[in-house]
């Protein structure tokens, strides 16, 4: 049996906004400690390059407090002569943002300048008077919120916010005419969107809060932007701007330097191109020279805005193994970090099931949700284990720790839409073992 992942993407532009992803299930042993020799990722890479699914890819994977393996195949373009794909290369990660921006929210709690359960009118005060649908099939019309919206609900997508890529009716007509999609699209979409789109992170959340809500926070779990009105908060509590604190507190002790809301002129050359597929094959939909990620943002997307190096988000992700610290700094308490990777979904939202991709299947791994990203509620027998945290992006990328076996694990890849190949579910098997096929 296959495992099985969470994705939103309907259509290109859906996808690229942001796409949830999920870590896979797999119900078949041996144990994961008795991990796969090191090749099998790396043959997994070449098989994808060589059967034309992607260009390039790379894997960077290790279990412990060790320095990744990185299996890489390909180019990062179809064109003859493309660079070759390595572990600097940089891809778009768009919602793998997500769990970074919730590990910076853990940090302020840390710190106690923030708490998991306060409301985050203390910092927009427009979401003092929030209002939630009553008819959000045919209207805007609305009622007060039973409750005001904390900052557990935009850790877990349970504030009750929208998304372009999951909100229907009237109330998508309203975020798509107050520019409320908050990531960088192809160069030719981005000038009609930055005509409405808001230029500061201030403005974006404030214009939120004037939108009702498709439910009472803490009453259903839905995929939304939250993670980006989040980064408003942060960027309040952590009297910094958004990006600022990123950098001084999480990129630049851990040594995350190809970590980019902008790629610069002279990193452009290993930039990969994004692929569209579709079923006449493979066009490049945004090519490096002239990507949206080379014009700075109209604000720092906390949900979908980081082009990332494979190296860079292993360092994230050996911190968070290292319950962290890395390389001898720590940026986080361990109990910060066991937190953050814990269930925090509020109390009566039922944990959710990620439906299957592909062949039929008939179950699903029970989900909760952490600080910005999926938590297993049990072992998957041979492979991931209960408490392993992470989450995927909308140009097929992936991410996971698990804590329990110490496995970490990023494929970056860059192609729409994310589950046109089971590469995610692929990746778990060549990691956890071949036995597990």
């Amino acid at each position: 049996m296959r495992k099985f992942w969470l994705t939103g993407a309907a259509s290109i532009v859906i996808a690229i906004a942001a796409a949830p992803v999920a870590i896979g299930q797999a119900v078949t042993p041996p144990s994961p400690v008795q991990a796969a020799s090191a090749a099998d990722p790396a043959a997994l890479a070449r098989s994808y390059v060589a059967s034309s699914k992607v260009p390039g890819i790379v894997i960077a994977y290790a279990r412990g407090d060790t320095a990744p393996t990185i299996a890489a195949a390909g180019a990062l373009a179809s064109d003859a002569g493309a660079r070759k794909a390595d572990a600097d290369s940089l891809w778009r990660v768009y919602s793998m943002t997500k769990p970074i921006t919730g590990m910076a929210a853990m940090m302020l709690i840390e710190d106690g300048k923030l708490r998991l359960d306060q409301p985050i009118s203390d910092f927009i005060p427009g979401f003092k008077t929030s209002k939630v649908l009553t008819d959000p099939a045919n209207s805007l019309a609305s009622r007060p919120a039973a409750r005001p919206i904390t900052v557990r609900h935009l850790l877990t997508h349970t504030a009750g916010l929208g998304y372009t890529i999951i909100t229907k009716g009237p109330l998508l007509a309203e975020y798509n005419r107050l520019g409320i999609v908050p990531a960088a699209l192809a160069p030719a979409l981005e000038p009609e969107l930055r005509k409405v789109r808001p230029t500061s992170l201030k403005a974006f959340a404030d214009r939120v809060a004037t939108l009702p809500l498709i439910a009472d926070p803490g009453t259903l779990f839905s995929y939304s932007i939250s993670l980006d009105v989040l980064a408003r908060v942060i960027e309040v509590a952590g009297g910094m701007p958004f990006e600022r604190f990123l950098e001084t507190r999480m990129f630049k002790p851990l040594g995350m330097n190809s970590t980019y809301w902008t790629v610069p002129q002279s990193e452009i050359g290993r930039f990969a191109t994004n692929y569209l597929i579709g079923e006449n094959g493979m066009a490049a939909f945004d090519r490096p020279e002239s990507s949206a990620f080379t014009s700075p943002p109209s604000f720092p997307y906390g949900g979908a805005g980081l082009v990332m190096s494979a190296r860079d988000y292993d360092r994230f992700l050996h911190m968070l193994v290292n319950e962290g610290a890395l390389g001898g700094k720590r940026v986080m308490k361990r109990e910060t970090v066991r937190l953050a990777m814990s269930n925090l979904l509020p109390e009566g939202v039922p944990a959710f099931s990620i439906p299957g991709r592909s062949g039929g299947d008939l179950a699903a791994v029970k989900m909760g949700f952490g600080a910005g990203g999926s938590v297993y509620l049990s072992d998957a027998p041979g492979g991931p284990a209960k408490g392993t945290y992470g989450w995927g992006g909308a140009a097929g990328t992936a991410a996971w720790v698990d804590p329990v076996n110490k496995v970490r694990a990023t494929v970056m890849v860059n192609y729409m839409p994310p589950g046109k190949w089971p590469l995610r579910e692929d990746a778990v098997d060549a990691i956890y073992g071949p036995a597990r096929k």
